[in-house]
């Protein structure tokens, strides 16, 4: 929202110095107050045609713009080559001046597109062969944009991994993401509507918080119809990568090439593992399903099974990891009392 308002500010300024020099433009002349006025108004059409070039490429962005300029010069340095070939300099359309300038006019527009649109449609690495010893520097993938599906959002834990500076760049919230939130919100269900509110609630929080920079992006062009597809599709657009917590959603975003940051899965990394004959310090704290058994929790949630534990219950006792088998809930861990 600060960007909408700065870029608003920025075309009134544009504005109000355009219309300005319309009219200075026109008393200089030595016309009258009314000439004057029309200069303003020629001013404001500039303004006017220069807004309405920059909407049309509000998708391209410098890193583009840089590459399209490269490609530019290369098509108007071939198409000097052409035109300074003798065939040109001194054929038959030597006889027809007006027609030989109009020749290397088209040749010099027709170079320039088809370089812009070459370099454009090229990857970055591919200019070491026309710059030698030059490589474009690779962009850090700690700063390249986050997208944000609804799931991470409603999730509530994007603050904290933001705090602890394992991800960086900008956190962007496409419109229909916030949409699908405000759908959700609205909706009769209590089961849908609960999350959907505490989804925009945290949101605004977010945009709160001052070390933490939360762009909602409305410029969509996506033509896909679900969610997930229309946020896989501004993901390749943006070159951003996609924070979410859906499993599926990340398999097809990284079958599509994209980098997918699931908050699941780091948190199933960061897991301490115990293996057999590792000895911890355990709280016993009820039955298992054998009479002899007894149930403990490590501190990140798994369920440890201690046989001839069931005296201990309540305590706190020294045990030793004897297995450990993987079951659909996650790992289920047997260990003797020391």
């Amino acid at each position: 929202m600060k960007d909408i308002a700065s870029h608003n500010l920025i075309r009134l300024l544009f504005l109000i110095v355009t219309t300005l020099m319309g009219i200075s433009v026109a008393m200089g002349m030595g016309l009258s107050w009314k000439h004057g006025l029309l200069g303003a108004l020629c001013g404001g059409f500039f303004a006017g045609l220069v807004f309405a070039i920059d909407l049309t490429l509000r998708q391209v962005t410098l890193k583009g713009f840089s590459f399209g300029t490269v490609g530019l010069l290369i098509g108007l340095l071939c198409a000097w080559l052409v035109t300074r070939i003798q065939f040109f300099e001194a054929g038959w359309l030597q006889q027809y001046e007006e027609v030989r300038q109009v020749f290397d006019l088209a040749i010099y527009l027709g170079f320039g597109f088809i370089g812009m649109m070459l370099a454009l449609r090229s990857k970055r690495e591919e200019f070491s062969l026309l710059i030698p010893y030059v490589r474009f520097r690779q962009d850090s993938l700690q700063e390249l944009p986050i997208l944000l599906d609804s799931n991470i959002i409603i999730d509530g834990r994007v603050d904290k991994l933001c705090d602890t500076g394992f991800i960086g760049g900008a956190l962007i919230v496409p419109q229909f993401v916030l949409d699908e939130l405000q759908l959700l919100a609205d909706s009769p269900v209590e089961a849908k509507r609960t999350p959907g509110k505490r989804g925009l609630e945290y949101l605004k929080e977010l945009q709160n918080r001052k070390k933490i920079d939360v762009t909602i992006y409305d410029n969509d062009t996506t033509t896909e119809s679900t969610v997930d597809a229309r946020l896989i599709e501004l993901g390749q657009q943006l070159s951003a990568r996609i924070l979410t917590n859906d499993a599926n959603l990340a398999k097809v975003a990284r079958l599509k090439g994209l980098t997918v940051l699931n908050l699941n899965e780091l948190a199933v990394a960061l897991k301490n593992t115990l293996d057999t004959g590792d000895e911890i310090e355990l709280q016993l704290v009820k039955e298992g399903k054998e009479s002899h058994q007894a149930i403990g929790y490590f501190h990140d949630g798994t369920m440890i099974v201690v046989n001839n534990g069931a005296k201990s219950i309540g305590s706190r006792r020294k045990v030793v990891v004897c297995s450990t088998t993987q079951t659909n809930t996650g790992r289920l861990i047997f260990a003797d009392l020391k």
